[in-house]
């Protein structure tokens, strides 16, 4: 595999996520990537919104990020995958039963998706178990500008040379639910979407880049949404996908904070989009009685 398991698993993030989601005006959290969470005679702890990306603009931890990672006893990052959770994973994307790629996709269809993959086509026997939503991820790769690490995998390592608590947000098999659970006429449509606009994933990939950069958290969502607007007919299937991708996980990461904020000092580190909005991570904590505070 040319990318990392975490890489992979995390690629749907920023070629897709959110598409479907409907973006308001003066929506809360609409700016900032990292927030200060207090509460009365606790240390504080704090939520980065990441980019789950390895370019070196990305990668490049600002000061105040550092300290604030420094000052911290935990670190919540929203999934820790590593090489070992690779077999099981990659099993996981595949049908365990009687269903088969071609149940899904025409052999043009089928045809497109591998020239699309190349190098990255797993051999006959594993391409033709895949489920709809593994292609997805495959085809939503955009290639990598070298091997190293992404911000989140930087994050993590950082956190363990401090001898730092690591507590993922989410297990591998979790992920693997999420996935599971978006609607298979919606991974198909996914598909044939990602097949006929994979060229523009680089120019896409960049403009997130900027306003990542740019700490823009509403033009990060909606750039996601454009492609739902863009065409109406694809907008209930990017709706799912928000859906089960964005907005549960972002419930299931505040359960899996609560008790960890009620000590303070923790670092959460969560892609980005889980922060925006009414219906975002930040949100859900406020609702639990702390203060959110914007500091970068």
């Amino acid at each position: 595999m040319r990318s990392s398991v975490a890489r992979l698993a995390a690629a749907l993030l920023f070629a897709l996520l959110a598409a479907g989601a409907a973006v308001a005006l003066a929506a809360p959290f609409s700016r900032g990537v990292l927030f200060r969470i207090d509460a009365p005679g606790k240390p504080p702890s704090w939520v980065l919104g990441t980019m789950h990306s390895n370019d070196a603009r990305v990668t490049r931890i600002p000061a105040v990020v550092r300290d604030a990672l420094s000052g911290s006893r935990r670190l919540a990052p929203e999934i820790l995958l590593s090489q070992a959770d690779a077999p099981d994973f990659f099993a996981a994307a595949q049908f365990d039963d009687q269903r088969r790629l071609a149940d899904h996709f025409d052999a043009a269809t089928l045809a497109q998706i591998r020239a699309a993959l190349g190098s990255d086509l797993p051999p006959p026997d594993v391409f033709e178990r895949l489920k709809p939503w593994a292609v997805m991820m495959r085809l939503a790769q955009v290639p990598a500008g070298g091997g190293g690490p992404t911000l989140d995998e930087i994050l993590v390592a950082d956190a363990r040379s401090r001898r730092l608590n690591v507590i993922g947000l989410e297990l591998p098999e979790e992920q693997v639910a999420a996935l599971d659970t978006i609607p298979v006429a919606s991974q198909v449509a996914l598909v044939r979407w990602m097949l006929a606009h994979r060229a523009e994933l680089p120019a896409n990939h960049e403009k997130t880049v900027q306003a990542w950069l740019a700490r823009d958290l509403a033009r990060l969502a909606a750039l996601a949404a454009a492609p739902g607007r863009a065409d109406p007919a694809m907008a209930p299937h990017f709706g799912e996908l928000a859906q089960h991708v964005v907005v549960n996980r972002s419930v299931q990461f505040a359960h899996r904070l609560y008790l960890p904020l009620r000590g303070g000092g923790v670092f959460v580190a969560v892609g980005a989009l889980h922060l925006y909005g009414p219906d975002g991570l930040l949100a859900l904590i406020r609702d639990q009685g702390y203060r959110v505070r914007r500091v970068y």
